[in-house]
């Protein structure tokens, strides 16, 4: 019997927008499509696919130079840049909100106050696979009404408590107990990789 090669994994760029401080901290979730290809009906942070042209994008600000470094540990020097832009192009398309400035109808996307704070390779087993690294940003350096293309169904604030509670991937729900360590000052150094052996989630520090 012929072995079935793993589709290679795509790259691609969440943002998880966080606002209010200590017992009120919330995050934006959204649900995806109940017919969705990839993971229907379930609530995810705003993100998608790195575009060609988030390499060359022109941005009001850079990603910080920390922000960079952590990104280059495991991805080419070209491609970290690209990952922010399309954290933040993307919440742009799906929410609304900018975290930039709209010059003739395109975002240029303020990169500054983004944060690098883990990824995620989906499992082998998927047809589509994705190579997520996610972000953090506040949600009050945003501008722009809440509403986007449609993509995202029941776009909200959630307390980081609740968000838990919703219908969640796995990964998602590490993404956000690893945000709570950070907030609380209690999360271990590095950048960690939620992926998956023999069909169990394991988590690697880098």
């Amino acid at each position: 019997m012929s072995r079935v090669v793993p589709a290679r994994p795509r790259d691609a760029a969440s943002l998880v927008i966080v606002r209010g401080k200590g017992a009120k901290t919330e995050v934006l979730l959204g649900r995806r499509e109940p017919k969705g290809r990839f993971m229907p009906d379930v609530y995810v942070f705003p993100g998608g696919r790195v575009d060609p042209a988030d390499a060359r994008a022109p941005a009001c600000s850079e990603p910080r130079a920390e922000v960079l470094e952590r990104l280059r540990r495991a991805c080419p020097e070209g491609r970290a840049r690209a990952l922010a832009v399309a954290a933040v192009r993307e919440t742009f398309e799906e929410t609304g909100l900018q975290f930039g400035e709209l010059c003739d109808g395109t975002l240029r996307p303020a990169l500054s106050g983004l944060d690098y704070i883990a990824r995620a390779i989906t499992p082998s087993r998927l047809p589509v696979r994705y190579h997520a690294r996610f972000f953090v940003a506040r949600g009050e350096h945003a501008t722009g009404d809440l509403g986007g293309s449609g993509e995202l169904l029941d776009l909200r604030y959630v307390p980081i408590q609740q968000a838990t509670t919703l219908r969640i991937v796995d990964v998602t729900a590490f993404v956000l107990r690893h945000l709570q360590d950070l907030l609380a000052g209690e999360a271990p150094s590095g950048v960690p990789l939620y992926h998956y052996r023999q069909g169990k989630g394991r988590v690697r520090w880098g």
